[in-house]
């Protein structure tokens, strides 16, 4: 393998630059073949097989062992570019080993934060306001991790930030006094898979491009 894109969903425009870069490899956290959906290779999924198996590209997908790597993962990842420190992973329950969390050295207002990811991320959060005014100790779970706020109270966290916001995540978040940031989706797990993109082409000297195909969820 000489050149590999790489992306966080294998759509079929992120397919098709990775055709137009001569790629012979497609490196993704979102690939196919999700448990529970329908296995039948017909529609966008056979274009899309057929395009990767026509090119000869393999496809190469990591999705929660990628949120979790504690140097490479999104969860990582995001925590560098909060510009955090003093880093801990929850190690049991439901959140472990995906839960990231920190004690900062100095409180931020909600604000303050609210802007720190809008800095990070290049999209402002939508944010569910809390009565608390001080934040000082935040977590954070890439994607579709809304439930874990409920780990995050059992944490004593002031503010959780993940990707998307379910109904109920507004509730749970004013009631518990937590204050919480929907992120993104897309946004918040952009970085794990360029990451690991650059460790492999560092380690086995080939050509690594990211393409980040904009995503408004």
């Amino acid at each position: 393998m000489n050149n590999l894109v790489s992306g966080v969903t294998a759509s079929q425009a992120l397919i098709d630059r990775a055709i137009a870069e001569r790629a012979d490899a497609l490196l993704v956290h979102h690939g196919y073949f999700w448990k529970g959906e329908n296995p039948c290779v017909v529609g966008m999924k056979y274009r899309r097989l057929r395009a990767l198996i026509e090119n000869g590209i393999s496809l190469i997908a990591y999705h929660l062992p990628l949120d979790a790597h504690p140097q490479l993962g999104n969860n990582a990842q995001l925590g560098l570019r909060f510009d955090l420190n003093n880093i801990c992973v929850a190690d049991e329950g439901g959140g472990k080993d995906l839960l990231f969390y920190s004690a900062m050295d100095r409180p931020l207002s909600p604000t303050q934060l609210a802007d720190r990811i809008h800095t990070a991320l290049d999209r402002p959060a939508l944010h569910i306001a809390a009565e608390r005014n001080e934040i000082v100790r935040v977590g954070w779970c890439s994607g579709g991790a809304q439930d874990f706020i409920e780990y995050a109270k059992d944490l004593n966290l002031d503010a959780f930030i993940s990707g998307e916001v379910s109904e109920q995540t507004t509730h749970f978040a004013r009631e518990n006094n937590i204050h919480y940031f929907a992120a993104g989706h897309h946004a918040t797990e952009r970085y794990g898979v360029s990451a690991l993109g650059e460790h492999i082409q560092n380690e086995f000297s080939l050509i690594h491009v990211n393409v980040d195909i904009d995503n408004p969820v």
